[in-house]
């Protein structure tokens, strides 16, 4: 029996596994992969398990720190033992409730998406006797990289367009509350190829230096973003890149030669490549039909369990590995069929004709690089299904085994 089927037959299934010694070699692999005086800031949107982020915390080197989108993943950053001094908090839609919530736990530097959002921050400072230290947060018109998920140079809700900086950078500088401390960019998201991460952030050095000459933006900090790759839901190796550290030194130096004294801070941020070949999802197989010549494999696991942004179209297709005990040959995927979840709607597809093994009710198969965008970016409540055990492992032992719950509660007026 192998380990995984071990943890299926004492846990059940649907089951996430995340490894943090994986974690561990994950965050060396991206430490040295970039500048030393690079700081790191980890998205908890990718996993907010306390153990998984925690894991990022560095406190024999260089620190990793906590950019997060909701007071929810600012409570699962302090449970993980981030400070709240040192989060980073983005996202489009902040609330006045949120904003008063996390800057009274202790948050004091915010991303701007907008005007009127560094208004609300501005606002919300000065309830509670505060400077809230912000980056604007650039929707640059240009951009390096055609591939990839881009994330910039579009009519979006995210970021300022940069071409309108020349007319808005004098209010945007003078909100009270708030004091403009740099720039944030966030352009692509899971980097094709190393050509593409290197001049992507290559562009994005040079746009942040431009404009911050042309238009007198403070650049005391400068978020570049991410866009560091790692495969999703299939098999496949983390990238190591051989050839960043050398470029963004190069870039950095070419256009802002104080970078090594902090002038300014650089930042990246990054979330899959820390956390996705952390995690195994182990599913079982409930059902097979064949359905006017199409073959269905049913799984007790569903965009419910992973993967609920695949209705976008984003994560199709997965893989899936069958689980059997001493299977040390290659898989051979000799089988043709739609890979179902166990949900009362159509739409629960985590695959369409896809080719796998041939499975059988109650086989047990495992969808590999699961650690990223697992449990809490699914259609959880759907239906009311229970939500995947997350067992954490290290060292080959288990640490912990724990599930989400999901209640009603009464309440309260705003």
């Amino acid at each position: 029996m192998t380990r995984y089927e071990e943890l299926a037959e004492q846990y059940g299934t649907p089951l996430y596994v995340y490894d943090l010694d994986r974690i561990t070699e994950a965050r060396r692999d991206l430490r040295t992969a970039l500048p030393d005086e690079v700081e790191v800031y980890y998205a908890l949107k990718a996993n907010p398990h306390p153990q998984v982020a925690g894991a990022l915390r560095d406190d024999n080197g260089p620190e990793c720190r906590a950019e997060i989108s909701s007071v929810g993943e600012l409570a699962a950053a302090l449970t993980a033992g981030y400070r709240a001094a040192d989060c980073l908090y983005t996202g489009p839609g902040k609330t006045d409730t949120e904003l008063d919530e996390a800057i009274g736990k202790g948050v004091r530097t915010f991303s701007v998406e907008s005007f009127t959002d560094l208004q609300h921050i501005g606002a919300a400072a000065l309830r509670h006797d505060t400077v809230a230290r912000c980056l604007l947060r650039i929707n640059s018109a240009t951009a390096s990289a055609t591939t990839s998920i881009r994330m910039t140079g579009t009519p979006s809700q995210f970021g300022i367009d940069s071409e309108t900086l020349a007319d808005a950078t004098p209010d945007l500088l003078a909100v009270p509350g708030t004091r403009v401390v740099g720039m944030h960019f966030f352009p692509l998201s899971n980097a094709r190829d190393e050509d593409s991460l290197i001049g992507e952030f290559q562009h994005t050095i040079e746009t942040a230096a431009r404009l911050a000459a042309d238009h007198g933006i403070p650049l005391e900090f400068l978020d570049i973003g991410g866009g560091f790759a790692h495969p999703y839901g299939a098999p496949g190796d983390r990238p190591v890149y051989r050839q960043l550290r050398a470029a963004l030194t190069a870039a950095l130096d070419a256009h802002l030669p104080r970078w090594r004294e902090g002038a300014p801070q650089i930042a990246v941020e990054t979330g899959r490549y820390q956390v996705s070949g952390s995690g195994a999802l182990l599913s079982r197989v409930v059902n097979t039909k064949v359905s006017r010549g199409r073959k269905f494999v049913v799984l007790d696991a569903g965009i419910n369990t992973f993967g609920g942004m695949s209705g976008l179209g984003r994560l199709l297709p997965v893989a899936v590995e069958p689980e059997t005990t001493g299977a040390a040959d290659a898989v051979e995927l000799d089988d043709v069929a739609s890979l179902a979840g166990p949900l009362c709607t159509p739409g629960d597809l985590l695959g369409r004709e896809i080719a796998l093994p041939r499975l059988e009710p109650g086989d047990l198969v495992t969808v590999p690089n699961a650690g990223a965008y697992g449990v809490t970016a699914s259609l959880l409540m759907f239906l009311g299904r229970p939500a995947p055990v997350e067992v954490v492992v290290q060292d080959g032992r288990v640490v912990s085994a724990s599930r989400l719950e999901h209640h009603r509660s009464p309440a309260t007026r705003a």
